[in-house]
């Protein structure tokens, strides 16, 4: 995280009795928040892997569930009105102090228009976020030619196919089944593309 934006998160750690950890990397999500339950806390949670502008985002998603906890409870939608309202109003110091780079900060700023339940769904944002990440061993799917052969995490291997809309077609070179990639999905292209 940006030593700019840490004395913020720590006060909000403390005024709202949070417990905050910094958790390994999950495959389904950068970061997660548990309301009070049974005589715990709030309990926030965000992945270890993320660059520190991608933590920051994903810190700040947590704080506006659980700020929309205390107002709302679950009487409103996890990613309603009233979350989107604290979304904005939580990333306004961060964007004031100017702690993102310009072409975060932008990205940052249009997204701020109409937020939604991830910042990965919104691709400006995702692909202005993962500049900053220290992985270079992958390609994002949107970079290759069409007809390259990758590899995902698991092993599988794809052969890219057109674009529908957001995202490619992919057909699993080790089963035949198609598959809906995003644009954004990190992958591992083969020494010989076979």
């Amino acid at each position: 995280m940006s030593p700019q934006a840490a004395p913020v998160i720590a006060k909000w750690i403390d005024y709202f009795q949070c417990e905050f950890k910094i958790s390994k990397s999950r495959a389904t999500k950068q970061g997660d928040y548990r309301h009070p339950f049974r005589g715990a806390g709030h309990k926030i949670s965000v992945n270890n892997n993320l660059n520190q502008y991608a933590f920051l985002v994903t810190t700040v998603h947590e704080f506006a569930h659980l700020l929309t906890w205390n107002d709302h409870k679950n009487k409103v939608k996890p990613h309603g009105e009233e979350w989107k309202h604290n979304f904005k109003r939580m990333m306004v110091p961060f964007l004031e102090g100017n702690i993102f780079p310009a072409d975060v900060h932008h990205a940052i700023t249009s997204y701020l228009m109409n937020p939604s339940a991830s910042s990965c769904t919104d691709l400006k944002l995702s692909r202005a976020l993962k500049m900053y990440d220290a992985l270079k061993d992958h390609s994002r799917l949107e970079e290759l030619p069409h007809d390259t052969v990758f590899t995902i995490k698991d092993g599988r291997k794809f052969k890219k196919g057109e674009q529908l809309r957001k995202r490619f077609r992919c057909v699993c070179l080790d089963n035949g089944n198609v598959y809906l990639f995003s644009p954004l999905a990190e992958v591992m292209v083969s020494a010989t593309g076979t």
